[in-house]
């Protein structure tokens, strides 16, 4: 039996950079992946996506310029984000061949609580990290067996992954949940020139975005064509074969009368759920809560020495979570002190506009009765967005009541990168009389975060 430090099943964002952070540190580590190096977010989620947003945006924008939409090749979209990920693929590849790391293709099993299976040889680890990341969640009205059994080659329903894939671009698309995955296919399949119809079941899109922030982008959206339907539960989807039609029907539920949309296809975008099937955990005692694995804020599990990170414990399922996640790991396995703020985790959807959060929303101040005060900036009043002519836009910081921040929300150009200066400001307990004193230059939009707090 083979004998390894640290054993890591995945090779995501949080696999990949832990499996790198572990060995720069002196641990000997074993990293298995069963399918793609780079995980979910390289190979069919957060850089092909961000492909599809960026050619989007240069296509709106031509659009804006000569008031009418180019010509897409759509082809040549879809080769570019294949060529993004092959080369971002293969630095994943390099970084796991370096030394003191051995990258293992095939599936990876729980035998024991320290020993895994793969490919017929069994590996014992002292310490083991679980970063098995996550699939998409199908909605109440179909099974994992149902969306599979479809015939391929005429595939009517799809998830993100087989959507990053599609050789044609779809007349008509609809969309199953207005989250992160749904908002952002929205965005750029509208920008295309697709139909785009999203049937959401909660009051308003994106719940992790404050109320105002999300229903403002909502707007934008719609303004560019996007169908929303709002507070509306999906009760079938009904194929051509079924309905002898060249389209395929969504019915839903809409208040209480039943409304239908024709589609040619439709995107499940209802979330994600964590891998913990076929990974052997029933022959382990690692404790799961039946939809992830139980960690604590070290990322470890009940059983000394093995550790859960990223999608899998579905406490933040961001890939830049799972990297620290990894990190903080790594640090509690060597004895190690850190300053990682797991409580501070900023995210981005990367629509266009992009819209970006960090800490609490204005709602959930109120429901915990946070006192809190507001403060809002405008892209319209800054020289840099109108001069880039993304004047849509702005952001909102809440302040508790001692100065500090609670959290801020924006959407607009480079919103990211505005929240991303606000979640330093909050990892250093920056406070309101602190913050105004920082220099911005000028030109930039990084001007809205000071003009907000005079």
């Amino acid at each position: 039996m083979k004998k390894t430090n640290l054993l890591i099943i995945g090779s995501g964002p949080g696999g990949y950079r832990t499996a790198s952070y572990a060995a720069q540190n002196g641990l000997e580590v074993t990293i298995i992946e069963k399918g793609q190096p780079g995980g979910t977010c390289l190979n069919s989620g957060c850089i092909p996506t961000k492909c599809l947003a960026h050619d989007a945006e240069i296509h709106l924008i031509g659009s804006s310029l000569y008031n009418t939409p180019p010509p897409l090749d759509f082809t040549k979209v879809m080769e570019r984000k294949e060529g993004v990920m092959g080369q971002l693929r293969d630095g994943v590849e390099a970084l796991l061949s370096q030394p003191g790391i051995t990258f293992i293709k095939g599936e990876a099993r729980f035998v024991s609580d320290h020993v895994v299976e793969v490919n017929s040889e069994q590996i014992e680890a002292e310490y083991i990290i679980i970063a098995t990341g996550s699939r998409s969640k199908m909605p109440p009205f179909m099974t994992e067996e149902d969306f599979l059994k479809q015939d391929e080659t005429a595939q009517n329903i799809v998830t993100s992954t087989e959507l990053l894939s599609i050789p044609k671009l779809p007349k008509r698309l609809t969309i199953i949940g207005a989250g992160v995955i749904g908002m952002e296919f929205a965005s750029a399949f509208s920008a295309f020139g697709s139909e785009v119809t999203v049937i959401e079941f909660m009051k308003e899109c994106l719940p992790p975005i404050d109320s105002d922030i999300a229903k403002r982008l909502r707007k934008i959206l719609e303004k560019r064509g996007v169908t929303f339907y709002m507070q509306s539960a999906v009760k079938k989807i009904v194929p051509p074969s079924e309905n002898e039609q060249a389209h395929t029907t969504v019915i839903f539920d809409k208040k209480g009368k039943e409304t239908s949309v024709e589609t040619d296809l439709v995107l499940i975008a209802t979330g994600r759920q964590a891998n913990i099937d076929n990974i052997g955990l029933e022959s382990t005692g690692i404790e799961t809560n039946g939809r992830a694995v139980v960690v604590n804020d070290n990322m470890e599990t009940n059983i000394k020495g093995i550790y859960a990170i990223g999608d899998v414990n579905a406490r933040q399922m961001l890939a830049h979570a799972a990297t620290f996640q990894g990190f903080r790991a790594v640090n509690h396995i060597l004895k190690k002190k850190d300053d990682i703020r797991l409580d501070i985790m900023p995210s981005a959807i990367f629509t266009y506009p992009e819209a970006a959060c960090v800490g609490k929303t204005e709602d959930q101040c109120k429901g915990e009765e946070i006192a809190y005060t507001t403060r809002k900036g405008f892209y319209r009043a800054n020289g840099k967005a109108l001069s880039m002519e993304e004047t849509e836009g702005m952001i909102k910081i809440l302040f508790a009541e001692d100065g500090t921040i609670l959290g801020a929300h924006c959407f607009g150009a480079h919103s990211a990168d505005l929240i991303q200066e606000v979640a330093a400001l909050m990892n250093c307990n920056a406070k309101l009389e602190q913050i105004r004193d920082i220099i911005h230059i000028h030109p930039t939009l990084g001007e809205i975060l000071q003009d907000a707090l005079i």
